[in-house]
């Protein structure tokens, strides 16, 4: 375990690397359980991660030392409950802002917080809120993302990396730094409510917005639709054939185009 401080004012300011642990999450989320405080903006970053996890339960594998696995805390005790998805907005929004400025790749949104380039999957962002009464007392988020790994397991599907594109290996504290430094900034708008800008930048950056696409609902119907916008709730809105229609996340299934 070793102690590096990132450029900021607070996301990464308490920054603790481990060699292997199971969860960053997990790990984030033991420390919160003990009596010592743990400092807003704290970041664990993993070299390995053998038990790290997406959303809805999907595994999430990870070469060590060869990518980004890391959590951070934020204590968001501002924002409603009802704006909580706007936190998964602004993580967004940093994950892809920084890897954009850093890699001049055209890094996209996957609705609601995957992380893509073109029709392939970079890295995925899990939030958990730890909720008390009426507003989020914790947040603890875990951010995966395939750096310099060439190769992926076959049941993996559409992974890719940023050195499989660019033939070129970064420099994970680097990218890390410049990573919390635009969460950092995205979040300090939220905290200033900022929330047309944040939703609009959101929007903008979005994979598949105002493109046709087949989706599958969660009753197996496939259906072409065009996403249109995300409600400030975070629900997906698509034009389909039939009129607009609202989705949230375990209600549909984005069918990719073959690679």
């Amino acid at each position: 375990m070793q102690n590096n401080i990132i450029s900021g004012l607070f996301v990464g300011q308490n920054l603790v690397i481990l060699k292997e642990v199971a969860s960053t999450n997990n790990y984030l989320k033991d420390l919160l359980s003990n009596s010592k405080p743990v400092a807003d903006g704290t970041v664990i970053m993993a070299e390995s991660q053998f038990a790290g996890r997406g959303q809805q339960t999907n595994r999430w594998h990870s070469e060590a030392g060869k990518n980004l696995t890391f959590s951070l805390l934020l204590k968001p005790g501002f924002l409603a409950l009802q704006q909580q998805f706007d936190l998964t907005r602004v993580i967004s929004l940093g994950v892809v802002t920084g890897l954009q400025q850093a890699t001049g790749l055209p890094v996209q949104i996957k609705w609601p917080n995957d992380i893509y380039v073109g029709e392939k999957k970079l890295g995925g962002i899990l939030i958990e809120n730890l909720v008390q009464g009426s507003t989020i007392k914790n947040s603890v988020i875990g951010i995966g993302l395939n750096i310099n790994q060439e190769s992926f397991p076959p049941e993996v599907p559409n992974p890719t990396s940023v050195k499989q594109i660019l033939q070129k290996d970064y420099d994970l504290n680097v990218l890390l730094s410049q990573i919390c430094g635009y969460i950092e900034a995205w979040y300090l708008k939220l905290k200033a409510g900022r929330l047309d800008e944040i939703r609009e930048h959101y929007l903008a950056n979005l994979y598949w917005l105002n493109h046709e696409h087949k989706f599958m609902s969660d009753d197996g119907v496939i259906f072409t639709g065009t996403i249109t916008a995300v409600r400030n709730n975070g629900f997906l809105v698509l034009s389909t054939k039939s009129g607009e229609k609202e989705f949230t996340l375990k209600q549909i299934q984005f069918l990719n185009k073959p690679s």
